[in-house]
């Protein structure tokens, strides 16, 4: 059984593109606001990791990743950021808070695959 993992990306370029490239290996569920993906994610609905941008509208990637990391339920699933946020402070903050790891875009399909494969371990 292929492994879930939740795309929360505002631009659904982004998931078509990830879908596109790892569907062989994984399945896939896609949300372009970061408030609905966690309330799907609340409702009960499990993934084996969340790949997300961090500059979003409404709520950021950092924000989200509070509120997941502080669920006791969805603390434990690994979180890559995927973002074009070229900023060292932000990259430190995700990681302080829990995030697994941090991909600037545009990135490398190949690297993406090997990072998400490391994060399931």
């Amino acid at each position: 059984m292929k492994k879930k993992i939740l795309i929360i990306d505002d631009k659904p370029a982004i998931g078509q593109l990830i879908t596109l490239y790892l569907s062989a290996d994984y399945d896939f569920r896609f949300f372009s606001n970061a408030m609905d993906a966690y309330n799907w994610l609340k409702e009960g609905n499990s993934v084996d990791l969340i790949l997300s941008d961090y500059t979003m509208p409404e709520m950021n990637g950092y924000d989200l990743l509070i509120m997941i990391k502080q669920n006791e339920f969805l603390k434990n699933i690994p979180v890559i950021f995927l973002s074009g946020e070229d900023n060292s402070n932000t990259r430190i903050s995700l990681l302080e808070a829990g995030a697994d790891d941090f991909i600037l875009k545009p990135f490398n399909p190949l690297e993406l695959k090997l990072r998400i494969k490391k994060a399931l371990k």
